[in-house]
């Protein structure tokens, strides 16, 4: 029997975690990994302050005790002082993967001229990718359109489960055999 795919999905808020305000950016992931995956999988969630430390543990709780094969967060990634997703991330990453966080301003930018603020980001820990996402829940399926594609294949390479996708809604890419 194979092990359970889990997916951390971790919302960074300061006023989320307090409860004064709805977290819509986690149920806007969780809704968009719905609709694009079609391998069984399970949502760990989280919703914690923007805090430097207290995200670091978060991620490697998840990637670590979790064994979720994929994070996805949402908010922190701005320019404001208690914006410290990236930095997060970054600390916990054995590699950092710039190219997701490029893609995802490029294709922000074609939306707002204000998408240059944000500073998303990616990395690996272990067998778990983490990707940052911004907080407003359009940008947020705007930026996991533009790199969803690749996400099932770097999970792959990094030894993670066979993540498959509905292909109405997003082709994963593979290479092909043999090329």
């Amino acid at each position: 029997m194979s092990e359970e795919i889990r997916i951390g999905i971790v919302t960074v808020s300061d006023r989320a975690s307090r409860g004064e305000y709805e977290d819509r950016g986690g149920p806007a992931i969780r809704e968009y990994l719905e609709k694009t995956l079609t391998t069984p999988w399970v949502s760990v969630p989280r919703v914690i302050a923007d805090e430097r430390s207290r995200i670091e543990a978060t991620l490697c709780e998840l990637s670590d005790q979790q064994r979720c094969c994929l994070i996805v967060t949402t908010g922190g990634t701005g320019p404001a002082a208690r914006d410290v997703t990236p930095e997060a991330t970054e600390a916990v990453s054995e590699k950092v993967m710039p190219g997701f966080g490029e893609l995802m301003r490029k294709t922000s930018l074609e939306k707002v001229p204000t998408a240059i603020l944000s500073r998303q980001t990616a990395g690996i820990r272990g067998r778990c990718l983490i990707v940052n996402l911004p907080g407003q829940p359009r940008a947020i399926r705007e930026c996991l359109d533009a790199v969803f594609p690749a996400i099932p294949y770097c999970i792959d390479l990094i030894g993670g489960p066979y993540l498959e996708t509905d292909p109405q809604h997003i082709v994963a890419f593979r290479p092909k055999p043999g090329l």
